[in-house]
Protein backbone atom coordinates (compact mmCIF):
# COMPACT_ATOMS: atom_id res chain seq x y z
CA UNK A 1 0.00 0.00 0.00
CA UNK A 2 3.09 2.54 0.53
CA UNK A 3 4.54 1.39 -2.17
CA UNK A 4 7.24 4.01 -4.28
CA UNK A 5 6.28 6.35 -0.98
CA UNK A 6 8.53 7.90 1.85
CA UNK A 7 7.93 8.02 4.78
CA UNK A 8 9.46 9.48 7.83
CA UNK A 9 8.42 8.22 11.71
CA UNK A 10 10.07 9.95 14.78
CA UNK A 11 11.16 8.24 17.76
CA UNK A 12 11.42 4.71 15.84
CA UNK A 13 13.77 3.26 17.52
CA UNK A 14 11.74 1.04 19.76
CA UNK A 15 8.39 0.10 21.02
CA UNK A 16 5.70 1.68 18.55
CA UNK A 17 7.67 4.05 16.57
CA UNK A 18 9.77 0.90 15.26
CA UNK A 19 6.84 -1.27 14.80
CA UNK A 20 5.30 1.74 12.52
CA UNK A 21 8.75 1.60 10.38
CA UNK A 22 9.53 -1.89 10.00
CA UNK A 23 5.65 -2.56 9.24
CA UNK A 24 5.61 0.63 6.48
CA UNK A 25 8.62 -0.65 5.02
CA UNK A 26 7.22 -3.94 5.07
CA UNK A 27 4.00 -1.95 2.66
CA UNK A 28 6.97 -0.88 0.70
CA UNK A 29 8.11 2.13 1.70
CA UNK A 30 10.95 3.64 1.69
CA UNK A 31 11.71 4.93 6.12
CA UNK A 32 13.63 7.37 7.31
CA UNK A 33 14.66 6.19 11.02
CA UNK A 34 14.33 8.91 13.41
CA UNK A 35 15.72 8.27 16.92
CA UNK A 36 18.27 10.27 19.02
CA UNK A 37 18.59 6.88 21.26
CA UNK A 38 17.26 8.29 24.63
CA UNK A 39 15.73 6.86 27.19
CA UNK A 40 11.79 7.13 28.20
CA UNK A 41 13.42 9.73 30.72
CA UNK A 42 15.11 11.69 27.63
CA UNK A 43 18.71 10.42 28.65
CA UNK A 44 21.31 8.61 26.49
CA UNK A 45 20.27 5.25 26.64
CA UNK A 46 21.34 3.35 22.65
CA UNK A 47 22.87 6.32 21.03
CA UNK A 48 22.41 3.46 17.71
CA UNK A 49 18.85 2.56 18.63
CA UNK A 50 17.76 4.13 14.49
CA UNK A 51 21.01 2.30 12.80
CA UNK A 52 19.70 -1.09 14.24
CA UNK A 53 16.06 -0.80 12.97
CA UNK A 54 17.39 0.24 9.39
CA UNK A 55 19.68 -2.83 9.48
CA UNK A 56 16.53 -4.94 10.40
CA UNK A 57 14.16 -2.99 7.67
CA UNK A 58 17.22 -3.74 5.43
CA UNK A 59 17.85 -7.28 6.57
CA UNK A 60 13.86 -8.03 5.17
CA UNK A 61 14.81 -6.30 2.39
CA UNK A 62 13.41 -3.04 2.57
CA UNK A 63 14.59 0.48 2.15
CA UNK A 64 15.68 2.87 4.93
CA UNK A 65 17.76 5.77 6.78
CA UNK A 66 18.43 6.46 10.25
CA UNK A 67 18.31 10.19 11.42
CA UNK A 68 19.49 11.29 14.82
CA UNK A 69 18.17 14.70 14.68
CA UNK A 70 16.42 16.15 17.50
CA UNK A 71 12.42 16.30 16.86
CA UNK A 72 12.60 19.36 19.34
CA UNK A 73 14.50 21.55 17.56
CA UNK A 74 13.38 23.37 14.30
CA UNK A 75 16.75 23.26 12.33
CA UNK A 76 17.37 19.58 13.64
CA UNK A 77 13.46 18.53 12.65
CA UNK A 78 14.28 20.30 9.01
CA UNK A 79 17.71 18.16 8.52
CA UNK A 80 14.89 15.39 9.12
CA UNK A 81 13.21 16.20 6.11
CA UNK A 82 16.36 16.90 4.26
CA UNK A 83 17.53 13.35 4.93
CA UNK A 84 14.18 11.78 3.48
CA UNK A 85 14.81 14.00 0.47
CA UNK A 86 17.98 13.33 -0.27
CA UNK A 87 18.31 9.81 0.26
CA UNK A 88 14.75 8.81 -1.21
CA UNK A 89 14.03 12.28 -3.74
CA UNK A 90 10.87 12.93 -2.08
CA UNK A 91 8.49 12.61 1.19
CA UNK A 92 5.27 11.11 1.04
CA UNK A 93 4.10 10.81 4.97
CA UNK A 94 5.21 11.68 8.65
CA UNK A 95 4.03 9.78 11.47
CA UNK A 96 4.90 12.27 14.60
CA UNK A 97 5.22 9.63 17.32
CA UNK A 98 8.73 10.87 19.25
CA UNK A 99 7.71 11.53 22.89
CA UNK A 100 9.44 11.12 26.62
CA UNK A 101 7.81 10.72 29.95
CA UNK A 102 8.45 12.78 33.20
CA UNK A 103 5.94 12.20 34.90
CA UNK A 104 4.62 13.44 38.63
CA UNK A 105 1.74 14.79 39.78
CA UNK A 106 1.09 18.41 39.53
CA UNK A 107 1.72 19.96 42.85
CA UNK A 108 5.24 18.84 42.49
CA UNK A 109 6.06 18.83 38.52
CA UNK A 110 9.02 21.50 37.41
CA UNK A 111 9.10 24.05 35.16
CA UNK A 112 11.21 21.63 33.48
CA UNK A 113 9.89 19.04 33.45
CA UNK A 114 7.01 20.61 32.12
CA UNK A 115 8.81 22.13 29.14
CA UNK A 116 10.69 19.09 28.61
CA UNK A 117 7.80 16.80 27.70
CA UNK A 118 6.20 19.47 25.95
CA UNK A 119 9.66 20.24 23.45
CA UNK A 120 9.57 17.14 22.32
CA UNK A 121 5.87 15.49 22.18
CA UNK A 122 4.45 18.80 20.91
CA UNK A 123 7.15 21.48 19.92
CA UNK A 124 8.30 18.29 17.81
CA UNK A 125 4.95 17.41 16.06
CA UNK A 126 5.42 21.15 15.15
CA UNK A 127 8.91 21.09 14.19
CA UNK A 128 8.98 18.18 11.90
CA UNK A 129 5.26 18.88 10.32
CA UNK A 130 5.78 22.54 9.74
CA UNK A 131 9.62 21.19 8.17
CA UNK A 132 7.93 18.96 5.61
CA UNK A 133 4.57 21.18 5.14
CA UNK A 134 6.27 23.26 2.05
CA UNK A 135 7.30 20.10 0.09
CA UNK A 136 3.77 18.53 0.78
CA UNK A 137 2.28 21.70 -0.47
CA UNK A 138 4.53 21.86 -3.65
CA UNK A 139 3.57 18.55 -4.46
CA UNK A 140 -0.03 18.67 -3.39
CA UNK A 141 0.11 15.67 -1.19
CA UNK A 142 1.08 14.59 1.87
CA UNK A 143 0.06 13.22 5.35
CA UNK A 144 0.58 13.60 8.68
CA UNK A 145 0.01 10.89 11.54
CA UNK A 146 0.32 12.37 14.65
CA UNK A 147 0.43 9.78 18.05
CA UNK A 148 -1.69 11.51 20.85
CA UNK A 149 -3.17 9.60 23.91
CA UNK A 150 -6.11 8.68 25.81
CA UNK A 151 -4.47 10.07 29.13
CA UNK A 152 -5.01 13.54 27.47
CA UNK A 153 -8.50 12.66 25.55
CA UNK A 154 -9.67 11.21 28.77
CA UNK A 155 -7.20 11.42 31.98
CA UNK A 156 -4.98 10.48 34.00
CA UNK A 157 -3.06 10.86 37.27
CA UNK A 158 0.53 12.74 37.48
CA UNK A 159 0.78 13.40 33.56
CA UNK A 160 -0.03 17.12 33.26
CA UNK A 161 2.64 17.95 30.95
CA UNK A 162 1.94 14.49 28.84
CA UNK A 163 -1.89 15.86 28.60
CA UNK A 164 -0.79 18.74 27.58
CA UNK A 165 1.24 17.79 24.90
CA UNK A 166 -0.99 15.21 23.72
CA UNK A 167 -4.30 16.99 23.49
CA UNK A 168 -2.44 19.94 21.98
CA UNK A 169 -1.38 17.48 19.55
CA UNK A 170 -4.77 16.75 18.63
CA UNK A 171 -5.20 19.90 18.36
CA UNK A 172 -2.14 21.00 15.93
CA UNK A 173 -3.60 18.03 13.59
CA UNK A 174 -6.77 19.65 13.32
CA UNK A 175 -5.52 22.97 12.13
CA UNK A 176 -3.01 21.02 9.68
CA UNK A 177 -6.22 19.59 8.77
CA UNK A 178 -7.82 22.26 7.70
CA UNK A 179 -5.57 24.66 6.76
CA UNK A 180 -3.80 22.18 4.03
CA UNK A 181 -6.79 20.63 2.62
CA UNK A 182 -6.85 22.74 -0.22
CA UNK A 183 -3.21 21.29 -1.16
CA UNK A 184 -4.36 17.75 -0.88
CA UNK A 185 -2.91 17.73 2.70
CA UNK A 186 -4.05 15.05 5.28
CA UNK A 187 -3.40 14.89 8.93
CA UNK A 188 -5.20 12.65 11.44
CA UNK A 189 -3.95 11.66 14.95
CA UNK A 190 -3.73 7.83 16.64
CA UNK A 191 -4.27 7.07 20.69
CA UNK A 192 -2.75 3.98 20.81
CA UNK A 193 -2.75 0.80 23.33
CA UNK A 194 0.00 -0.95 23.17
CA UNK A 195 2.89 -2.42 25.59
CA UNK A 196 5.68 0.20 24.53
CA UNK A 197 8.83 2.15 26.01
CA UNK A 198 5.86 4.89 27.32
CA UNK A 199 3.54 1.96 28.89
CA UNK A 200 6.51 0.19 30.42
CA UNK A 201 6.52 2.62 33.09
CA UNK A 202 2.47 1.97 34.71
CA UNK A 203 3.08 0.94 38.10
CA UNK A 204 2.65 -2.57 39.64
CA UNK A 205 2.30 -2.10 43.44
CA UNK A 206 -1.16 -3.35 43.37
CA UNK A 207 -2.61 -6.82 42.35
CA UNK A 208 -5.20 -4.32 40.14
CA UNK A 209 -2.40 -2.35 38.60
CA UNK A 210 -0.42 -5.71 37.59
CA UNK A 211 -3.63 -7.09 36.09
CA UNK A 212 -4.03 -4.01 33.99
CA UNK A 213 -0.14 -3.97 32.93
CA UNK A 214 -0.68 -7.80 31.95
CA UNK A 215 -3.64 -6.90 29.75
CA UNK A 216 -1.74 -4.23 28.04
CA UNK A 217 1.48 -6.74 27.21
CA UNK A 218 -1.10 -8.52 24.98
CA UNK A 219 -1.47 -5.23 22.69
CA UNK A 220 1.64 -5.34 20.68
CA UNK A 221 2.52 -2.37 19.15
CA UNK A 222 2.51 -3.80 15.56
CA UNK A 223 -1.62 -3.76 16.12
CA UNK A 224 -1.67 0.16 15.67
CA UNK A 225 0.07 -0.25 12.23
CA UNK A 226 -2.68 -1.07 9.77
CA UNK A 227 -4.49 2.05 10.50
CA UNK A 228 -1.57 4.27 10.49
CA UNK A 229 -0.26 2.83 6.76
CA UNK A 230 -4.00 3.33 5.33
CA UNK A 231 -4.16 6.99 6.77
CA UNK A 232 -0.47 7.61 5.18
CA UNK A 233 -1.70 5.80 1.62
CA UNK A 234 -2.82 8.40 -0.05
CA UNK A 235 -6.19 6.69 -0.57
CA UNK A 236 -9.34 9.20 -1.25
CA UNK A 237 -10.92 6.78 1.35
CA UNK A 238 -8.19 8.12 3.85
CA UNK A 239 -10.27 10.72 6.37
CA UNK A 240 -8.93 13.53 7.66
CA UNK A 241 -8.52 15.86 10.99
CA UNK A 242 -10.07 12.85 12.67
CA UNK A 243 -8.65 11.29 16.42
CA UNK A 244 -8.83 7.21 16.53
CA UNK A 245 -7.99 5.14 19.25
CA UNK A 246 -6.61 1.49 18.77
CA UNK A 247 -6.91 -0.92 21.35
CA UNK A 248 -5.32 -4.58 20.36
CA UNK A 249 -8.06 -5.69 17.72
CA UNK A 250 -10.34 -2.42 18.07
CA UNK A 251 -10.10 0.72 15.75
CA UNK A 252 -12.54 3.59 17.57
CA UNK A 253 -12.95 6.83 16.12
CA UNK A 254 -12.87 9.29 18.98
CA UNK A 255 -15.60 12.04 19.40
CA UNK A 256 -14.21 15.88 19.49
CA UNK A 257 -15.94 18.85 21.79
CA UNK A 258 -19.30 20.13 20.47
CA UNK A 259 -22.11 21.60 22.82
CA UNK A 260 -24.12 19.34 24.80
CA UNK A 261 -26.54 21.29 26.46
CA UNK A 262 -27.06 24.89 26.38
CA UNK A 263 -29.30 27.46 28.99
CA UNK A 264 -30.65 30.63 28.17
CA UNK A 265 -31.59 33.62 30.47
CA UNK A 266 -33.18 36.64 28.32
CA UNK A 267 -32.02 39.58 30.88
CA UNK A 268 -28.30 37.70 31.18
CA UNK A 269 -26.84 36.07 33.91
CA UNK A 270 -25.27 37.38 37.37
CA UNK A 271 -23.08 35.02 39.30
CA UNK A 272 -26.22 34.24 41.42
CA UNK A 273 -27.88 33.04 38.65
CA UNK A 274 -25.57 30.70 37.02
CA UNK A 275 -25.20 28.98 40.09
CA UNK A 276 -28.73 28.92 41.09
CA UNK A 277 -29.75 27.90 37.41
CA UNK A 278 -27.26 27.63 34.66
CA UNK A 279 -24.83 24.78 36.68
CA UNK A 280 -27.84 22.69 37.79
CA UNK A 281 -29.16 22.71 34.23
CA UNK A 282 -26.18 21.45 32.84
CA UNK A 283 -25.23 19.14 35.68
CA UNK A 284 -26.16 15.41 34.13
CA UNK A 285 -23.76 16.65 30.98
CA UNK A 286 -20.81 17.22 33.52
CA UNK A 287 -18.14 14.91 32.99
CA UNK A 288 -16.93 13.08 36.00
CA UNK A 289 -13.29 13.13 36.99
CA UNK A 290 -12.33 9.44 35.27
CA UNK A 291 -8.97 8.07 33.90
CA UNK A 292 -9.24 5.91 30.74
CA UNK A 293 -9.17 2.84 32.81
CA UNK A 294 -12.84 3.93 33.40
CA UNK A 295 -14.16 4.45 30.12
CA UNK A 296 -11.93 1.18 28.35
CA UNK A 297 -13.59 -1.55 31.53
CA UNK A 298 -13.55 -4.11 29.01
CA UNK A 299 -10.87 -6.67 28.39
CA UNK A 300 -8.68 -5.63 24.72
CA UNK A 301 -10.58 -7.73 22.27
Amino acid sequence: MLKNKVVIVTGAGGGIGKALAVQAAMAGACVVVNDIGVSLSGESDDLNAADKVVHEIEAAGGRAIASTHSVAEPGEAQKIIQTASEAFGRLDGVINNAGILRDTFFHKMSYENFDSVLKVHLYGSFNVSRAAAQLFKEQGSGAFVHMTSTSALIGNFGQANYMAAKMGIAALSKSIALDMERFGVKSNCIAPFAWSRMTSSLPTDTPEQIARVEKFKQMVPEKIAPLAISLLSGDDRAPSGQIFTVRNNEIMLMSQPRPVRSVHRSEGWTAETVLDHALPAMAAQFYPLERSEHVFTWDPI
